[in-house]
């Protein structure tokens, strides 16, 4: 049996869309067709709810837009301003390490200096610089802290209030008369001929064309040269090795020349106790490679007092000169090197030793480089 509808005999079909008036009413509505008897019908005009103004969900629409917009600008100056606050950080910790390395390698410059004062005053010491005195030994890449002295006997090492754990230090001394000194080639205004017999071996050993060694005593000469006309138009004058592409050496023949030879203040000898093979054969007329490695041998067990010790060796030789050869020496490079956390500062000083005074002629530091494998670098080799 089948629901049937009070009104289905009075109210018109579904499909009718016209008005109807209801009976015993006055006011005419519209009917929205749907099915009479399952669910009411849906009236609008004067009999159903108003709808909503159009202009409001365009309202809603603009303040969505505008809280988006906030949002983003709020999320952008945050972001800049913890990007000022990482750079000012990384930029004070990055003046920090710079500040305290230097005041340590100023400190393992001060360390280097005591150690070549107390050589040089040394009583029990002859008076020479050889291969056997501590000065000579380099220092091995080593914690900071170690050196530090122990504080209610807990080690620095161990004391997680000092940021030196993460420090290490190395470095080593260098005897520069061990090399062959490039000021040699100009001496008064002229061409220094023993210097430039000694130049010329060496060039020839390493295959260095001649006209480069000419082109070097030229320069040495002009950048001396202490007439007012001719010093207006001189070279400017190098501090180190390294520099001597200023004068058109080339780069590959600055490095094959850096283990051999230097540029030091004044002329001055070759040191016989302290000087490689090469170097010794270069430096002496007449003096084969075999007789230069006799030399290096026998200083080994028993440096030379004097050049005549030397001499001897040789059988009276007169290679070995006491104008060109000394068996101590006056001028040092000292390299420091320190690791801190990733980043690597090196330093190299000129230092002069006379008599228990040791001077430092000039200090030139590396910048901050830093390092991909902490802890793979060691310290340089002599």
């Amino acid at each position: 049996m089948t629901d049937s509808c009070p009104l289905s005999a009075a109210l018109p079909a579904a499909s009718d869309t016209r008005d109807w008036r209801a009976p015993g009413e006055g006011r005419r509505v519209r009917v929205v067709p749907t099915h009479w008897c399952r669910r009411p019908a849906r009236v609008t005009g004067a009999v159903g709810g108003r709808k909503a103004p159009r202009g409001v969900f365009h309202q809603a629409g603009a303040a969505l837009l505008a809280a988006m917009l906030t949002v983003t600008l709020v999320a952008t100056f945050a972001a800049a301003a913890m990007w000022q606050q990482w750079r000012a950080i990384a930029v004070e910790t990055a003046e920090r390490a710079r500040i305290q390395s230097a005041w340590i390698l100023i400190g393992a410059l001060d360390w280097s200096r005591l150690i070549l004062r107390e050589d040089s005053i040394a009583r029990s010491g002859d008076g020479t610089d050889n291969l056997s005195e501590p000065w000579s030994v380099p220092l091995e890449e080593a914690r900071l802290s170690t050196f530090l002295a122990a504080d209610r006997n807990v080690a620095q090492v161990e004391d997680a209030s000092t940021d030196t754990t993460n420090a290490f230090l190395s470095g080593q001394i260098t005897d520069l008369q061990a090399l062959l000194n490039l000021r040699n080639l100009a001496n008064e205004g002229q061409v220094d001929a023993t210097a430039l017999r000694q130049f010329q071996r060496l060039f020839e050993y390493l295959g260095l064309p001649r006209a480069q060694l000419d082109m070097l005593a030229r320069q040495m000469l002009r950048a001396e040269a202490k007439d007012s006309d001719t010093a207006s138009a001189a070279p400017l004058l190098p501090q180190s090795v390294a520099q001597l592409g200023w004068w058109g050496l080339p780069q590959r023949s600055v490095d094959a020349l850096a283990p051999y030879v230097t540029l030091l203040p004044v002329r001055t000898k070759v040191n016989l106790n302290t000087a490689s093979a090469v170097v010794l054969w270069a430096s002496a007329d007449g003096l084969d490679m075999a007789e230069a490695q006799r030399l290096v041998q026998a200083r080994d067990s028993n440096h030379f007092r004097s050049e005549a010790d030397a001499a001897k060796l040789l059988g009276n030789s007169s290679r070995i000169s006491a104008t060109v050869h000394t068996v101590s020496s006056s001028y040092f490079e000292v390299r420091g090197r320190l690791r801190l956390d990733m980043a690597v500062v090196e330093e190299r000083s000129l230092v002069y030793k006379q008599r228990g005074d040791v001077r430092t002629l000039w200090r030139e530091r590396g910048g901050l480089v830093r390092t991909t494998a902490p802890g793979t670098a060691a310290a340089g080799a002599r």
